[in-house]
């Protein structure tokens, strides 16, 4: 089929449709997937993108080829695939692109279990079987039948977390024309929740904006909503629904830092001094707060794929990072956006301040967010940085992910974008003229040679 570098990522497949990815690869993919797994019976579920119905069915006829029982969950998020592949103990293959646009599609898969298939554990090789053509199966074919297993995804994530008792709230949620309007229903049925729902319908053009809530003009609709309806407040996920952004009832944007903190709070309660994940570049607020509550701090690379093996070997009961996924033990150490969701409905309803209040404890410094530069030579604007900063009295330097400089009132992180000429910058200080003048000073430094 020849390379398929660009659409076999490090983590999933990703690519336009039909112009990179058609039914051809996704049923090349299926089969060769089954070899690697060592598969004989899978699980699959599907977004509501037009491509993906028809993508999922090649899957599908590629495995069943080589001899494996698929079960199709259907129209899901991916966080219910993981809960299916959990479940039933079959390694599965969610059809998605998440936020991407709608000329897009992709494959997120994963062994039994809900483990992660990456780069380096399995999906180099399923591209060479693709690539080279799989082998025929010397056997019979597998079977197909449908499962509806929304009802029993749902019931799981309510049994994780205790929301008896919680006061009623009202909830706007903007699910993005994505797997939300799906999921939601299922999820919020029976408890005092009263949901206000945006863009419900399932439509995998988007046509009312990206599904990507980390871009703030997309969370626009959200803030207006939770302001006009008076809700407590404010949920908007992600294309395929594993990510889940909270806007408070004022409309403010509740950074995923202040979330991991708070989560990591409630599952400290229940676990006692156990460890919790997080990435170099959620605030510094989270270790602080975890230690204040016994626990263990656990400070990883960014990326979902070094998070996940983090907390597979330390055992950590909690994952959080910046992008807002949430990993949790007790989901087979995967992530979901609703379990996240239903953590801060739970926090919220058990007490009587508005979620802003309930909040403050978690919000201690004041963050720069992500700031994208444009340079010809990374590691040469690294090194500037660097040089500028080492030395420099009460100073620490590391860098596990890129170059992180830190201090007693302020810290910095700035790592290379690893498919783009871009240099990434996080900074955080006690107030926000620090943090302003930190921010610029490594900016200026950063695109010196770049004018």
């Amino acid at each position: 089929m020849g390379d398929l570098a660009r659409i076999f990522k490090a983590y999933d497949v990703r690519g336009i449709v039909p112009d990179e990815f058609d039914e051809r690869i996704a049923e090349a993919t299926g089969a060769a997937f089954v070899r690697v797994t060592g598969a004989t019976a899978i699980v699959t579920a599907h977004d509501m993108r037009a491509s993906s119905g028809p993508l999922s069915a090649a899957f599908a006829r590629g495995a069943i080829a080589q001899g494996a029982d698929v079960t199709e969950a259907g129209l899901g998020s991916t966080d219910l695939l993981y809960y299916a592949s959990g479940s039933l103990g079959l390694p599965g293959a969610m059809f998605t692109a998440s936020h991407n646009p709608a000329r897009y599609n992709g494959i997120k898969l994963c062994r039994a279990g809900a483990r992660p298939i990456g780069r380096d554990t399995g999906l180099t090789e399923i591209r060479r079987l693709v690539e080279e053509g799989v082998p025929a199966h010397d056997g019979p074919a597998g079977t197909v039948r449908r499962l509806d297993v929304l009802p029993g995804y749902a019931a799981h994530l309510r049994s994780l977390v205790d929301l008896s008792g919680i006061r009623p709230l009202k909830v706007v949620v903007d699910a993005g024309n994505g797997m939300a309007g799906h999921t939601v229903p299922s999820v919020f049925a029976g408890l005092p929740i009263e949901p206000v729902p945006l863009y419900f319908e399932l439509d995998g053009t988007f046509p009312n904006h990206e599904a990507n809530p980390i871009e703030p003009e997309n969370l626009r609709d959200l803030q207006a909503a939770v302001r006009e309806h008076g809700a407590d407040l404010g949920l908007a996920f992600d294309g395929d629904a594993d990510r889940c952004f909270v806007v408070d009832e004022r409309g403010e944007p509740v950074t995923p830092s202040a979330i991991t903190a708070l989560v990591a709070v409630r599952e400290l309660a229940r676990h006692p001094g156990a460890r919790i994940v997080h990435n170099l570049i959620t605030s510094r607020a989270v270790p602080e707060i975890i230690r204040e509550h016994g626990g263990e701090p656990v400070r990883t690379r960014v990326g979902h794929s070094f998070i996940k093996q983090t907390m597979a070997e330390t055992g950590a009961v909690f994952g959080g990072e910046h992008s807002a996924h949430y990993y949790f033990r007790d989901f087979w150490f995967a992530d979901s956006g609703m379990l996240a969701a239903l953590h801060v409905l739970a926090a919220l309803g058990g007490q009587e301040r508005p979620l802003s209040a309930l909040l403050a404890a978690y919000s201690l410094y004041t963050a720069s967010g992500e700031i994208n530069s444009e340079v010809a030579d990374q590691a040469a604007a690294t090194a500037r940085v660097r040089a500028e900063f080492a030395g420099r009295p009460g100073v620490t330097l590391d860098e596990l992910d890129g170059l992180t400089v830190g201090h007693a009132d302020w810290w910095f992180n700035l790592r290379p974008s690893n498919t783009e000429p871009l240099l990434r910058l996080n900074a955080e200080a006690a107030d926000p003229e620090t943090m302003a003048a930190v921010r610029d000073e490594v900016l200026a430094v950063v695109r010196k040679e770049e004018s």
